[in-house]
């Protein structure tokens, strides 16, 4: 089976038809996005579209990671600009 992956903050993810983009960065290590606006840690993804921490840019738009699911070629940005 082909490997299918999408781009986040320039580093390749791969991920599994199905999974979404949350999912598949979680995977990958990536679990914060960066600080919030008291600069501290964001918190882990709930995975519920409830609590809004795992928000980026995919292909220009502002979703929540983990309700979308993950597509090939999808370019995904943290909005605040680092990640951990």
């Amino acid at each position: 089976m082909k490997t299918q992956s999408f781009t986040f903050m320039g580093q390749d993810i791969p991920f599994r038809s199905g999974e979404t983009v949350a999912t598949a960065l979680v995977t990958a290590g990536i679990n914060r996005f960066g600080a919030d606006g008291l600069g501290q840690p964001t918190r882990y993804f709930c995975g519920i579209g409830a609590c809004q921490s795992c928000l980026a840019r995919i292909d220009g738009v502002v979703r929540e990671t983990c309700l979308t699911p993950a597509r090939p070629g999808m370019r995904v940005e943290s909005l605040e600009g680092g990640y951990v």
